[in-house]
């Protein structure tokens, strides 16, 4: 599992703190040059998790200048061996730049990677999440994180999670006038033991 180096975290609240969960974005200042970003400002990318791995955790660099895009880069940890081998991945719905979304794996899916495109007609970028499911096995104990970024002018507002929680999805809404999204992270735990199919 690669580790991110001098990170400074933003105003967490008690309750994150407790559950051991903060997801990682930077924004404004100057950005980690040495960070394996799988982008550059403008330009599409495709991330996939290794073989058998799911998202655990994202770290991104905003700047205003560069088409108010952002530098994105993710983190992946293989699922309790007892969950086996993915029976099934796929590319989900694509959610459209420009608009406002909430978007889960279906199928009781979890996130195995990510691509998406800019647009500068709207500075925004379409989003598309590569989930994989295992067997019958189902997400559970799935909550929301807090907005990401907490405000403007912080780093380090998401940190990597606890050893079990995996990104299931994302809601996204606009703030401010830099046109920058807030996230909010759906994170869940994943059964061992098969279950009747669900929908967070």
């Amino acid at each position: 599992m690669r580790r991110h180096q001098s990170v400074r975290f933003g105003r967490m609240s008690p309750s994150l703190l407790l559950l051991g969960l903060h997801l990682l974005t930077g924004v404004s200042g100057q950005p980690v040059y040495d960070e394996d970003w799988v982008n550059v400002f403008q330009q599409g990318f495709n991330f996939q998790c290794p073989h058998r791995e799911l998202l655990v955790a994202v770290r991104s660099y905003f700047s205003a200048a560069e088409g108010s895009d952002r530098l994105w880069t993710f983190e992946c940890q293989p699922p309790p061996h007892d969950l086996g081998e993915p029976t099934e991945c796929w590319w989900d719905d694509i959610n459209r730049a420009g608009m406002e979304w909430f978007s889960v794996c279906s199928k009781n899916g979890m996130v195995a990677g990510v691509q998406s495109q800019y647009f500068s007609s709207v500075m925004d970028r379409e989003w598309q999440f590569y989930c994989c499911r295992y067997g019958h096995r189902c997400p559970y104990s799935c909550w929301r994180t807090t907005d990401v970024p907490w405000y403007y002018g912080e780093e380090g507002d998401m940190t990597v999670p606890v050893y079990g929680y995996f990104i299931r999805g994302a809601q996204t809404t606009f703030s401010g006038v830099l046109r920058d999204r807030q996230w909010k992270y759906i994170v869940c735990r994943m059964t061992n033991f098969d279950c009747e199919f669900q929908n967070f």
